[in-house]
């Protein structure tokens, strides 16, 4: 990232986003410009590798595309699907389908982007309705979703950008 080019949060307002969902918006946008840079010259031999034992940098990039399908269809009020399920089995694997560098960064990009496109959907008015999470149905709202899928995902691009530098450094 250049030094010149300010966090998504200083940038002013995401376009067509609600402005109690600027926040969300400025965070998936920040972790997508961050994934991106540090991942697109990942060296694909290295991408199972769990140096220490931490997670391999392919589960976090499934990871991160998963969790955003996942509980912005929460966020919706709507239930996983059987794809969704097998999907959230198969993260950290690497024959689960999605396996390149190149793929799991296409994958989350347009996660974001779906993401992005489902916040300018969102009527402010829904944001503190129960929204109801996994099997066991645990009360949430739309927003505590929305929020908790923005922090994750920062929290799994901290954590993808530590493990890039330790395995190229390595």
């Amino acid at each position: 990232m250049s030094n010149q080019e300010p966090e998504y949060w200083l940038s002013g307002p995401v376009a067509g986003i609600p402005p109690l969902l600027q926040p969300v918006a400025h965070a998936l946008l920040q972790a997508r410009r961050e994934v991106l840079a540090i991942a697109a010259e990942f060296p694909e031999h290295l991408l199972w590798e769990k140096p220490a034992g931490l997670a391999s940098v392919g589960f976090h990039l499934q990871h991160l595309r998963g969790v955003l399908d996942r509980l912005f269809t929460y966020a919706r009020g709507q239930s996983l699907t059987p794809d969704q399920l097998n999907q959230l089995k198969g993260e950290g694997q690497p024959d689960s389908g999605t396996t390149s560098v190149m793929e799991l960064l296409a994958a989350f990009d347009q996660q974001v982007e779906k993401s992005l496109q489902q916040l300018q959907q969102t009527a402010e008015i829904t944001l503190t309705e129960t929204r109801l999470v996994g099997r066991a149905a645990i009360p949430s709202t739309t927003i505590g979703l929305l929020v908790h899928a923005a922090e994750h995902t920062m929290r799994h691009t901290g954590q993808l950008l530590v493990t890039v530098r330790i395995l190229q450094t390595g």
